[in-house]
């Protein structure tokens, strides 16, 4: 299985990826923004996609809308702080698979996984 991990933050990829690690993933492709997202989920296929909302360049609410445009269904769990109604049903709108709020726990993100791909 291959995972793309989207999120500006360099620490939380880590702990992302150290996470999917203890899950049993070891093909990860990392992303620091939507639009490496976008690049890199255009480059070559992944099984999934976990990625942050906010980043510079290009959120993942618009590389979630670009999958989507793209008439990919690979699974995108959004992992993000943002926890408001509002920015939750934009995200379901948009055709989000899941949401995971950060800080999460390694076995909430194993759940999730398990859901939508075979770990």
């Amino acid at each position: 299985m291959k995972v793309l991990v989207a999120d500006d933050s360099g620490v939380m990829r880590k702990i992302i990826i150290r996470s999917l690690n203890a899950c049993g993933v070891s093909s990860v492709v990392e992303a620091a923004d939507g639009r490496e997202g976008w690049d890199a989920f255009q480059a070559e296929p992944v099984d999934i996609v976990l990625t942050d909302w906010n980043m510079p360049e290009m959120s993942g609410l618009e590389l979630l809308q670009q999958i989507r445009g793209s008439g990919s269904d690979v699974p995108v769990i959004m992992i993000t702080t943002e926890s408001e109604k509002a920015k939750v049903i934009e995200a379901i709108q948009a055709g989000v698979t899941d949401y995971l709020s950060k800080p999460f726990e390694q076995d909430e993100l194993r759940d999730k996984l398990e859901k939508y791909v075979a770990v």
